[in-house]
């Protein structure tokens, strides 16, 4: 018997491969799909069929890469929408996986046609149920896809689904949902990765309440919209015409380097020291496990991509942005920033300052502006920096006149990183006077801008 969650870091996205004698079934895939061959091979099983829970809007699937390796059928769910591939889901449809049985419930709420699974043991009883982005461990899925008007009837038929299909299943059973801790697709998913009805019942804030309307209350919220988004939903109805490329990344020379970023993005995967000591001009910083998070915030799909890495085989980011869509990755700089520093090419730098720096500047300087880009729950949670100007990182290119160009920007987020994005942001558009901050609340002492 075969049952194992893969695990996708970055985007916190579950998938999972179970089996029995010599068939198996992957649920949710990922766009690189080595890992279910392998594990499928090892043990002696062939994939014959893939099931989706909704069309995703956080990443690529990977179920048609699937069937071009395997030849296994494929099964989405919201099957009132044009999928060009594969078979809708219906309620109660079941499937055979040697002495295991899967069968399907319509549970909608997060998508109208979202879909679980409930996997049944040999002796037919309920063992686990693969429900999506229905919910999660201390969380349930978002619902404000189809608008703030319809926050409520989607609200309630997530409760349906919860309270009526989900629950009843026995507080024994294994919830696997498609997202761990850290998924755009909640706001406060926990970070215990294992999880079952029953605990999920005693637990999760969000089933802690007296009825439906209580609960359209607790979870009606509109959240941010990833522009990305859109181009998942998109390539998730056709992938056919998205098969991964197998083209290799192209390793470039500095002097071709410098040739192909006249019509492409740079980004660099560095981290916030590495990236403010030189960098090449104009380029966007991401380091490299942020790129599932922000990536699909400030990388345009239609033009060409060239990374830029410490060692010069930035293999790690690639993978992340093609799970995400981003097949424009021409090339990466070889040898990385060494390379081009001893070319001799130009070369630019951004100033970080200590925590304990910034507090003087801005005790001693009072034309300083204070640029806060942490979201707002984690301002509420970790606590709010008096007098700086709060604007999510993600808002930035939104909202670029808001801040001054005459002053000197310190750009703060709780570690460097996120500030480091944000000042790569505001010094390709011109910004020049920027200092990031390195560093957390723990050592801010200023008197100008306690924290509070």
């Amino acid at each position: 018997m075969l049952f194992e969650r893969i695990k996708s870091e970055g985007l916190a996205h579950y998938s999972y491969i179970i089996g029995d004698q010599n068939d198996a079934v992957v649920i949710d895939p990922r766009r690189d799909i080595q890992k279910y061959i392998d594990l499928a091979s090892q043990h002696g099983m062939n994939i014959k069929k893939v099931l989706e829970t909704h069309r995703n809007e956080d990443y690529v699937i990977g179920s048609y890469e699937i069937k071009k390796r395997t030849g296994a059928e494929i099964y989405h769910a919201d099957g009132d929408l044009d999928y060009t591939y594969g078979k809708p889901v219906e309620e109660n449809d079941s499937w055979d996986v040697g002495r295991l049985k899967l069968e399907a419930i319509h549970t909608p709420g997060h998508t109208l046609g979202s879909m679980s699974y409930i996997l049944y043991d040999p002796d037919g009883e309920p063992w686990m149920v693969f429900i999506g982005d229905a919910l999660f461990a201390g969380d349930v899925g978002r619902i404000d896809f189809y608008g703030e008007e319809n926050l409520e009837k989607m609200a309630y038929k997530l409760y349906d689904s919860i309270f009526k299909k989900i629950l009843p299943l026995g507080d024994g059973v294994m919830i696997c949902p498609a997202h761990g801790s850290g998924s755009v697709c909640g706001t406060e998913i926990a970070e215990r990765e294992l999880t079952t009805v029953g605990i999920e019942k005693e637990r999760n804030p969000k089933l802690q309440i007296e009825n439906k309307e209580e609960f359209a209350e607790k979870v009606s919220e509109m959240l941010e919209y990833p522009p990305y988004f859109e181009k998942m939903e998109e390539m998730n109805l056709d992938l056919p015409e998205h098969q991964l490329s197998k083209k290799t990344m192209e390793f470039l020379s500095p002097e071709e380097f410098k040739k192909r970023a006249e019509d492409a993005v740079i980004l660099d995967t560095r981290k916030e020291l590495a990236f403010g000591a030189s960098h090449i001009p104009d380029t966007l910083s991401i380091w490299e496990d942020g790129i599932p998070n922000f990536a699909g915030w400030f990388l345009p799909y239609d033009k060409p991509i060239l990374l830029v890495d410490e060692a010069g085989n930035p293999a790690r980011a690639h993978t992340y942005l093609k799970r995400i869509g981003y097949d424009n990755v021409e090339g990466c700089l070889a040898g990385g920033m060494l390379s081009w520093n001893m070319q001799g090419e130009e070369s630019e730098s951004i100033d970080t300052v200590n925590v304990h720096e910034v507090c003087n500047i801005l005790d001693e300087d009072e034309s300083t502006f204070l640029l806060d880009v942490r979201p707002q729950e984690e301002i509420e949670k970790k606590g709010e920096i008096e007098g700086a100007y709060e604007l999510h990182l993600t808002q930035l290119p939104d909202n670029l006149e808001e801040i001054p160009e005459d002053r000197p920007i310190y750009i703060f987020c709780g570690s460097g990183l996120r500030s480091m994005t944000a000042a790569s942001i505001l010094k390709k558009n011109g910004w020049d006077d920027l200092h990031v901050v390195l560093g957390g609340l723990s050592g801010w002492s200023s008197t100008t801008c306690p924290v509070k």
